[in-house]
């Protein structure tokens, strides 16, 4: 167990990290810009990663078969479609509501990797998701004056659509990878999920890069003019997809996007100890409500 929690936490942290560090891109790149850079900045790192794992571990490269790559394809659209699902919930009027159905990706994971795989949860891990989703909610909306019943009547909002849209792209995105290695041969699942890292990485860069050079050609310079911040936003995003894959790998997607939730932890950490600002009643139960979350998965996962 200790294998996929690791990779998840880490993952999480180094989300956080290339969120950070992508707020300095907001005025510089276009969304789509802005996601090229994750991928196109990425597929160096990850090849390194994957050099790295093979001359340390060995291992030899499998044959790429249509299905595996007709998954990662699918699998990278629909986390470039999230992206921009999530974007969009972000410029429409009600904030909150978007950003909060978003968070519902660990719950609409877990759904779908029960339909697609057969991925039997325990009681107590189902519980664990229904309390972190439900913590995560809680800080999303915390100080921004929308009650659970408003949240309610916002379902059809455009921003609440595209919030759960968003979340239903990263949960399904996690299957999809998870089913590419589950089909590609070999018995090394880190080595298949680093080797599908720069497959999918690739990929994306190609499906969203074309489309910013035929729609945004001035966006696709600035890719490379910004080229110093969007190499760190790159090296990040990588980083956390080899982990993200790796814990895919290694356990059901429900528990690893469950768990990942503590990427609200690392947030809320960064606030108080870098930022010096003071939590708030709402932060402190919230946050507590995500670690008990948590506890019961991985207790359930036991």
């Amino acid at each position: 167990m200790s294998g996929w929690v690791g990779f998840t936490v880490s993952a999480a942290l180094f989300q956080c990290w290339r969120t950070a560090q992508q707020q300095k891109l907001r005025g510089q790149l276009s969304v789509n810009g802005a996601g090229v850079v994750r991928y196109l900045y990425g597929v160096p790192v990850g090849l390194l990663i994957f050099g790295l794992y093979a001359a340390t571990f060995g291992g030899t490269l499998p044959a790429l078969t249509l299905p595996v790559l007709a998954l990662c394809a699918i699998g990278g659209f629909g986390q470039i479609l999230g992206t921009n699902l999530l974007i969009m919930a972000f410029g429409h009027r009600n904030f909150a509501v978007g950003t909060a159905y978003s968070k519902t990706e660990a719950m609409q994971a877990a759904i779908v990797a029960t339909l697609l795989l057969g991925e039997h949860l325990s009681l107590f891990s189902w519980l664990g998701i229904a309390v972190g989703v439900g913590g995560v909610l809680y800080l999303s909306l915390a100080g921004r004056g929308t009650r659970p019943a408003e949240l309610l009547r916002g379902i059809t909002q455009p921003a609440a659509l595209c919030g759960i849209g968003a979340g239903f792209c990263f949960g399904v995105t996690g299957v999809l990878i998870k089913m590419a290695n589950q089909e590609m041969p070999g018995a090394d699942v880190i080595f298949k999920a680093l080797l599908i890292l720069v497959i999918t990485n690739a990929l994306q860069t190609l499906m969203q890069g074309a489309y910013l050079a035929v729609k945004e050609p001035a966006q696709f310079r600035a890719v490379f003019a910004t080229w110093r911040d969007s190499a760190q936003v790159g090296a990040l995003s990588a980083l956390g997809s080899a982990c993200w894959f790796s814990a895919f790998a290694l356990a059901p997607v429900a528990l690893v996007r469950a768990l990942g939730q503590v990427e609200i932890l690392f947030t809320l950490a960064f606030s108080r100890f870098y930022l010096r600002e003071k939590a708030t009643r709402a932060d402190v139960i919230g946050a507590l409500t995500v670690v008990a979350g948590v506890v019961l998965v991985l207790w359930g996962s036991r």
